[in-house]
């Protein structure tokens, strides 16, 4: 088995090299790529250095699987190559996301929906994994209607030159700005560009992506996106309204079993959702479930999740581990 990650010293890249060994992932050749200035350098993975190469070489040494985060413009150059070799690539950035011709994949959701002729595999957002993670099991027994949903976002979701805009304003040293506005003791409203109509990328990610991933176009979502200067995880207010009546005891029981989520929710005891206990965890946490008292078959939620595992690496390598365990590449 031959796995290679590209952007393999990037932030999520590196957490992808931890899931891989946390997780067990039986690989014979691990191939580290990344851009031409990290060329030679060295990483280590189970104990042993493995240097970084080129995406030509990679292409050449055929990989079963290649694990993309890079950015969308280096998988949409690459990706295809890689898959003309015969890999099979798992992607996270936004760039095939919405190809109809590709599948967007949360493991528990839709997994089944691959095949060996899925060359290329999308890995969805890390906002939109999160909340498609309650919100699917809720959608087959009551039938959404409609979702709204506001997100306060980590930095870590930018990126390496994010954590350090946030570290150097805490410590008062002037530095690169990954955003337009200080980050520290701030909350800036404008997650990714702006688009023609009014919301971000990252809006427009939510509103599409759980409709493309449930299998259903009329899901009515509605997003704001903001990002805070926190570290452990993205975090987001979500209520939600059904077709038919339900008992919240009921909506408790059902997440508390399904696969990959924690409830915690205990008012007394002040339990609730936070990314500082999220970071450096695989599941999506949900707590305070409650009716909406202002409307008919409606409730509203928190849901916190570590956007670099279960909302990047560990969502790409489950696909892959599915894709292994049911001798698909």
């Amino acid at each position: 088995m031959k796995i290679a990650i590209v952007g393999a010293t990037g932030l999520v890249g590196t957490v992808m090299l931890e899931t891989l060994e946390r997780r067990g992932f039986k690989i014979d050749l691990l191939i580290p790529v990344a851009s031409e200035r990290s060329v030679g350098k060295e990483i280590s993975f189970l104990g042993k250095k493995h240097k970084i190469i080129g995406m030509q070489q990679a292409i050449s040494l055929r990989p079963d699987i290649a694990i993309f985060s890079a950015g969308g413009d280096t998988s949409l150059l690459w990706a295809p190559k890689f898959a003309e070799v015969g890999t099979t690539v798992i992607d996270n950035s936004s760039a095939w996301r919405m190809d109809v011709d590709k599948k967007l994949i949360v493991p528990e959701i839709n997994a089944r929906e691959l095949s060996k002729k899925d060359k290329i595999i999308a890995n969805p957002n890390c906002s939109t994994i999160q909340l498609v993670m309650v919100l699917a099991p809720l959608h087959k027994k009551y039938k959404i209607k409609r979702v709204v949903v506001s997100t306060y976002q980590s930095i870590t979701g930018t990126g390496v030159k994010a954590v350090n805009q946030l570290e150097n304003e805490s410590n008062n040293i002037k530095g690169d700005m990954a955003y337009p506005y200080p980050i520290h003791k701030n909350a800036i409203p404008h997650c990714d560009d702006f688009t023609k109509n009014g919301y971000t990328k990252e809006e427009m990610k939510l509103v599409n992506e759980p409709k493309k991933i449930m299998g259903d176009q009329n899901l009515a979502i509605t997003a704001t996106a903001v990002r805070i200067p926190v570290v452990g995880g993205h975090s987001e207010s979500v209520n939600i309204e059904f077709e038919e009546g339900f008992e919240i005891k009921d909506i408790r029981t059902l997440l508390q079993n399904t696969n990959g989520i924690t409830v915690k929710d205990n008012l007394e005891t002040n339990t609730y959702p936070m990314p500082i206990y999220s970071e450096g965890k695989d599941d999506v946490f949900v707590g305070r479930i409650r009716m909406d008292y202002s409307k008919d078959n409606a409730l509203n939620m928190w849901i916190v999740s570590d956007n670099l595992r279960k909302g990047a690496a560990t969502n790409a390598v489950q696909i892959a581990e599915y894709l292994v365990d049911n001798s698909l590449v």
